[in-house]
């Protein structure tokens, strides 16, 4: 088997959740050159894009060969999770907090229930003078990232905007200034341009940023580098996202920020549905997809290099959760948590040394009322069922009630016990279906389709302009 053999190789260590706010510490872990800079980060979120379509993960189909390069040069880590739908699960990375906690269960409470109290990472690290951006992509969530802690931001509004829509205002927003996307601007490279203005702006000053990617959300479009002839756009995505990841190493080097700088590629959730047969690993389809509680919806992409420390190549099995990236990052800057806040991750910091850490047992996620606890070999939902995990990603093996199967029996004691011990059914309830999309949305259209005045005269003249 080509690429797939990481699943094989080495298993999965033993590891615990972990949820407490200051449980890092102190300690400053700087770069390995023994320089005494704090070390830069630079999150690339990418949107929809799945597991299977990364080359070193074993990609039939898809070629991205600037994210390979980070992962020959870093760690590429084969189970990393997130929430299985755009919005939640951009509010537990960066809150660090899980849905039940903080009321983003579904796409809608991501505004109307999640609120501006809750604290995103660049607030974590402003102690430890870290000036912060958010470029690209907000999603559901709520105002500005400005009132996130983020010190600069452009945000574009909705998903998968490439290029002006002739049939609307294609809008972004500059920190607090709105603007119109113009006539033959492609948003990926005014995103790009963003990206280095800070950058050139903030080389001398330790910074986080957050850069969140338009693909490969759709509505899926022609990208500069498309071809007359190209009839797979999707793929034409693909590739320029990954020639954009080429580009912001390429403006590293210029700036001479490179060998001070950890760069972070991660997803938001699996592939969205409309694609998810074609991204497969040695001909085979992940289990589920985008939106789906199943593998393919929440197993991600993760790949971190941080020149001198992160040993080349190196593929890391360890259990990791979207909601560990605010703990690893403090420990990395060497600020402490606060105590009255409770974050549910844990650091992973050892793991970029090249060191075992204090793995995880045992991950969650959640999207609307339905959630899941796993650990190395086992998952058990919210409905009591487990599964067989032994042949993920590709299956998921239903396990009978009854079993006499002693280790099935064991496991399902061992994750009912976190799964009692997060309690999330004691947190906010989800009020929407229950597949965590936008209900509210499709239901106050009815409402207002119900409730809208009828005018005779106007009726016919939109009749006739239907016909």
């Amino acid at each position: 088997m080509k690429n797939f053999n990481f699943f094989k190789s080495a298993g999965i260590a033993t590891l615990g959740i972990l949820a407490g706010a200051g449980q890092i510490l102190a300690k400053d872990n700087l770069p390995g050159n023994a320089s005494d800079k704090k070390p830069n980060i630079i999150f690339i979120l990418a949107d929809d894009l799945g597991f299977a379509e990364i080359g070193c993960y074993g990609s039939d189909k898809y070629k991205t060969p600037n994210i390979d390069k980070l992962a020959s040069q870093g760690i590429r880590f084969t189970h990393g999770y997130s929430t299985p739908l755009c919005g939640p699960s951009r509010a537990v990375l960066l809150t660090g907090r899980y849905a039940f906690r903080t009321g983003a269960t579904n796409q809608d409470a991501c505004s109307e229930v999640f609120t501006k109290a809750e604290k995103a990472i660049p607030y974590y690290l402003k102690p430890a003078g870290y000036v912060s951006t958010c470029i690209g992509k907000w999603g559901q969530l709520p105002n500005d990232p400005s009132d996130f802690s983020f010190d600069q931001y452009l945000r574009f509004f909705g998903s998968g905007i490439y290029w002006t829509d002739p049939r609307k205002k294609t809008n972004y927003r500059v920190d607090g200034i709105d603007l119109e996307l113009k006539e033959n601007e492609y948003m990926p490279d005014l995103m790009h341009k963003k990206m280095v203005e800070f950058l050139t702006k903030n080389k001398n000053n330790p910074f986080f940023a957050y850069y969140s990617l338009s693909h490969v959300h759709g509505e899926i479009m022609k990208t500069p580098d498309s071809k007359s002839t190209t009839t797979d756009f999707y793929d034409d995505n693909i590739r320029y996202m990954d020639k954009l990841v080429g580009q912001l190493r390429t403006e590293l080097d210029r700036l001479k920020l490179s060998d001070n700088t950890i760069l972070i590629f991660f997803s938001d959730n699996g592939t969205t549905g409309g694609h998810a047969d074609a991204a497969t690993i040695d001909g085979r389809r992940l289990s589920g997809q985008k939106g789906s509680m199943l593998e393919g919806g929440s197993l991600e992409p993760l790949i971190v290099y941080w020149p001198g420390v992160t040993p080349k190549g190196k593929v890391c099995s360890d259990l990791i959760s979207s909601t560990d990236f605010i703990p690893t990052f403090a420990e990395i800057a060497g600020t402490t948590l606060p105590k009255d806040v409770i974050l549910d991750g844990q650091s992973f910091n050892a793991q970029l040394h090249g060191e075992k850490g204090n793995p995880r047992t045992s991950l969650f996620v959640q999207l609307a009322n339905n959630y899941w606890v796993r650990n190395t070999g086992w998952k058990l939902n919210q409905s009591g069922e487990l599964f067989d995990m032994s042949k993920a990603p590709f299956e998921e093996i239903a396990v009978a009630a009854d079993t006499k199967d002693t280790k099935a029996i064991a496991a399902r004691a061992t994750l009912q016990a976190e799964l009692d011990r997060l309690n999330p059914s004691g947190g906010f309830k989800d009020t929407g279906d229950g597949t965590g999309r936008h209900a509210n949305k499709a239901a106050n259209k009815a409402k207002k389709a119900v409730n809208k005045p009828t005018n005779k005269a106007t009726d016919k003249v939109d009749k006739k302009k239907k016909q």
